[in-house]
């Protein structure tokens, strides 16, 4: 059970850098350029995807491999901001919600049968993300370390992206193992373009580089990387019951998240809030299969 520990604790850790950097002068755009570079020289020390394959993709893996290389970075600086204005609850929350787009594209995409079962998962999944995005009362959920009062109130629309967003990802993931592409290369070959690309968007701008962003790049993507490798570790120590690895990853970084939020960053969460992370440990426990 220490690799889903792990893995549970690295993706919590990531949301408090995104929460901690921009007090800390941080400028998260740089940092998650320098963090696909560091994760993609983690996979080929501990992954070691087979290079004399590498690029021999097909034209269809080389399509969702380029959504990727857009959408990885694109999500992380939404993510960031999510947690700025929303806070490490209901960021993390959202992002462990987006499972149910993969589960309607099993259904309405892979042909899946719905049971009743996973429809009332389905439904309860989405109650959840209603109650979760509520707008707080004027002035009421403000953060103590928010820059400006009621940011939380505008954290909705980044709420949403950062589902919509995190859904596509695990759905492009899923087409590409589904296709027949190599797992450990392709997610190599991910990295690659997420970095390569945010660092021309960040060229392209005329950013000022600041040492110490590129220097905290390097801590986001050990945190980003051992999040990935201590999951993918911890299928390969149950490869007989993933359903135990997903339920319990997501399960446990929304419990841990709201720990964290609530006692050390003192996120204050209304009561609808607090009802929506309840109706989403539910959701996660229906959608999966016992």
């Amino acid at each position: 059970m220490h690799t889903l520990i792990l893995s549970i604790s690295f993706s919590v850790a990531v949301s408090i850098f995104l929460k901690l950097a921009r007090g800390g002068g941080i400028r998260v755009d740089q940092a998650i350029a320098v963090n696909y570079a560091t994760a993609a020289a983690l996979s080929l020390w501990l992954l070691r995807p087979p290079l004399d394959t590498l690029f021999e993709q097909p034209p269809a893996v080389w399509l969702i491999l380029g959504l990727l290389g857009v959408l990885l970075p694109s999500v992380f600086l939404i993510m960031a901001a999510a947690v700025r204005r929303a806070g490490i609850v209901r960021s993390d929350t959202a992002q462990r919600l987006s499972l149910i787009l993969p589960i309607l594209a099993a259904f309405l995409v892979f042909h899946e049968v719905l049971s009743g079962r996973k429809a009332f998962g389905i439904a309860l999944a989405l109650c959840a993300l209603a109650c979760l995005l509520a707008r707080p009362r004027a002035g009421a959920a403000a953060a103590p370390d928010d820059e400006t009062r009621g940011s939380a109130a505008r954290g909705w629309p980044v709420l949403l992206g950062v589902w919509a967003g995190y859904g596509c990802i695990d759905i492009l993931f899923k087409q590409m193992a589904r296709i027949g592409a190599g797992f450990t290369g392709s997610l190599l070959l991910s990295f690659i373009l997420a970095g390569l690309l945010m660092g021309l968007w960040l060229l392209v701008r005329r950013t000022r580089w600041d040492a110490r962003s590129l220097a905290s790049g390097i801590l986001l993507g050990g945190l980003n990387f051992g999040n990935i490798y201590f999951y993918i570790r911890a299928h390969q120590t149950f490869p007989a019951n993933p359903t135990l690895v997903f339920a319990a990853m997501n399960i446990g970084v929304i419990s841990i998240g709201t720990l964290v939020g609530a006692g050390v960053f003192r996120e204050r969460l209304s009561a609808l809030n607090m009802l929506g992370i309840g109706l989403a440990l539910g959701a996660i426990v229906l959608l999966f299969p016992r």
